[in-house]
C-alpha cells in the first residue's frame, strides 16, 4: 500500500470517532456529523496521495468536515431546509479550535466519552446502543460490528439505520446526561468500550492479528470511564480486564506476525506495568466485595499473570472463578470460556460434553476449541472437520494461518491424543 493511502487509513481509524464526536458538537445532529467526516476523508483520499499528509491529519479531517458540512447545510437552508438552518445556528455557537478543551461543568469531559453516553440513551434498546457507539465513536465497519454481534451483516446494516431513525424521530439530544442519570447508562457503556478493545485485540478481519489503535482508544476509554464513575467498581473490573489482556499483546505474535498461543508464548515479553496496574486495580475491586463480570474476567486473567509458566497456572482457582461468572452472567460464550477450563482440570472429554451442548455454530472460537478437544480425544477425523468451520467463520489472515497449521498437524504420522488433564491453555 503507498505511503499516503497508509497514513489516510492510519488516521480513519484514529481520528474518526473524534472527528464524529466534535462534529457532532459543532452541529448538534450526529447524521450530518457522520456524513461530514465521511466528506472529509473521501477528499483525503483524493488530495493526500499528491501532497502528502499534513502536520495534523486530525485537525486537517475535522476542519474539512466542517466546512463541507457548512456548504452543504447553507446550500439546504436556502431551499427553506429547517433543519439545516437549525444545524447552522448550533454550528454559529460552537468553537472549532476549543474541540480538545475539555468542558468544565460536564461530568464528562471528552467528546468521545459524551457521545458514547448519547448513544446509549435509554430509549434505544441495548444492541442499537452498542451497535450505534462502535460505528460513530470506533470507525468500525458494519462487518466488524456484525462479527462482534455474531449476527449477519444484513441484519446489523438494518440495526444501525433504525437506530439512527430512532435518534431523529424520538428527538434524542446530543448532550451530556445528568449525574443522576449517569449510572443507568453504565452497562451500554462498558459493553461498547469492551467490543472495541476485543475488535483491536482480535481483529475480524486483516492481515495482522490485532489492531492496536482501538486497544488503545478502548483503554482510553476505559480510563475516562473509571475516572469518571469512581463508586462503580464494574467500570474498574473492566479497565483492569483491558490493561492484563492487552499486556500479553507483544507476546501473541511471532516475528513473522504468526499467532502464538498462550501456553507458548515468551512471558518475559508480558508488560509488567500493564500487570501491576491490572492486578493493583483486581485488588480494589475485591476489596469492595460487589462482584460483577467484568471485575471476574479480570481476576481469571490475573490468575493467569502469576504463573511465570503456563504449567505453573492455577487452573482449579480459573474454573471456581468461571463458575463463579457463569452464576453471575451465564452466556453460551461464558460457558464455552468455562469448558476450556475444565479440559485443564477435569480432561478434554468432560470439556466436549459441555461445548457440544452450546450450539454457538456461528462463533468461529467454538469450532476452534471443539476441534482442540477432539484432537486430544483422538477424533482426528472430526477434529478436521471442526478445524474447517473454524477456518470458515474467521476472515483475520494470522488466525486462518494458525487454523490451517493446526488442520494439517492432524495429519501428521506423529499426531497423538491426549486424552487426559493438561496445564496449559489452548488460546492466546
Amino acid at each position: 500500500m503507498p505511503p499516503a493511502l497508509a497514513g489516510i487509513e492510519r488516521a480513519f481509524r484514529e481520528e474518526y470517532g473524534r472527528a464524529v464526536a466534535v462534529l457532532t458538537r459543532v452541529f448538534g445532529d450526529i447524521d450530518v456529523a457522520e456524513d461530514a467526516v465521511q466528506d472529509a476523508f473521501a477528499e483525503a483520499v483524493r488530495r493526500w496521495p499528491g501532497t502528502g499528509l499534513p502536520p495534523s491529519p486530525a485537525g486537517w479531517i475535522i476542519t474539512t468536515a466542517r466546512n463541507r458540512a457548512i456548504d452543504r447545510l447553507r446550500r439546504e437552508a436556502a431551499r427553506d431546509g429547517k433543519h439545516a438552518q437549525a444545524a447552522l445556528l448550533h454550528a454559529r455557537d460552537e468553537h472549532l479550535e476549543d474541540s480538545w478543551a475539555t468542558d468544565g461543568d460536564s461530568p464528562v469531559r471528552d467528546d468521545r466519552l459524551r457521545l458514547i453516553f448519547t448513544c446509549c440513551h435509554p430509549a434505544l434498546g441495548t444492541g442499537a446502543q452498542v451497535a450505534l457507539t462502535l460505528r460513530l465513536l470506533g470507525g468500525l465497519t458494519t462487518t466488524e460490528i456484525a462479527h462482534a454481534f455474531l449476527v449477519p451483516e444484513p441484519t446489523m446494516a438494518q440495526r444501525l439505520v433504525r437506530a439512527k431513525a430512532k435518534i431523529k424521530v424520538a428527538g434524542i439530544p446530543y448532550r451530556v446526561p445528568a449525574q443522576a442519570d449517569l449510572p443507568g447508562r453504565l452497562a451500554a457503556v462498558l459493553a461498547v468500550v469492551y467490543l472495541i478493545f476485543n475488535e483491536g485485540y482480535t481483529a475480524s478481519s486483516g492481515e495482522a492479528l490485532a489492531r492496536a489503535d482501538l486497544c488503545a482508544e478502548a483503554i482510553r476509554l476505559g480510563r475516562m470511564t473509571a475516572r469518571l464513575m469512581p463508586d462503580e467498581p464494574e467500570a474498574m473490573g473492566l479497565l483492569a480486564l483491558m490493561l492484563l489482556t492487552e499486556s500479553r499483546r507483544a507476546a501473541r505474535t511471532a516475528p513473522d506476525g504468526s499467532l502464538v498461543l498462550l501456553a507458548d508464548q515468551d512471558r518475559s515479553h508480558w508488560d509488567r506495568a500493564l500487570i501491576a496496574e491490572g492486578q493493583a486495580l483486581v485488588r480494589r475491586c475485591l476489596r469492595r466485595g460487589q462482584p460483577g463480570p467484568y471485575q471476574i474476567q479480570a481476576a481469571i486473567s490475573a490468575v493467569h499473570s502469576d504463573a511465570p509458566i503456563a504449567t505453573a497456572t492455577d487452573w482449579d482457582q480459573i474454573l471456581a472463578l468461571y463458575d463463579q461468572l457463569l452464576m453471575v452472567a451465564p452466556s453460551p460464550v461464558v460457558a464455552l470460556n468455562r469448558a476450556v477450563a475444565v479440559a485443564e482440570v477435569q480432561g478434554p472429554a468432560a470439556a466436549l460434553a459441555i461445548v457440544d451442548g452450546l450450539g454457538l455454530t456461528r462463533y468461529y472460537l467454538f469450532h476452534a476449541i471443539r476441534a482442540d478437544l477432539l484432537r486430544r480425544l483422538g477424533r482426528l477425523a472430526d477434529a478436521d472437520a471442526a478445524y474447517r468451520a473454524a477456518i470458515d467463520g474467521t476472515s483475520n489472515a494470522a488466525e486462518l494461518a494458525h487454523l490451517a497449521s493446526a488442520k494439517q498437524r492432524l495429519h501428521h504420522p506423529g499426531a497423538v491424543a491426549d486424552d487426559g488433564p493438561r496445564r496449559s491453555r489452548p488460546a492466546g
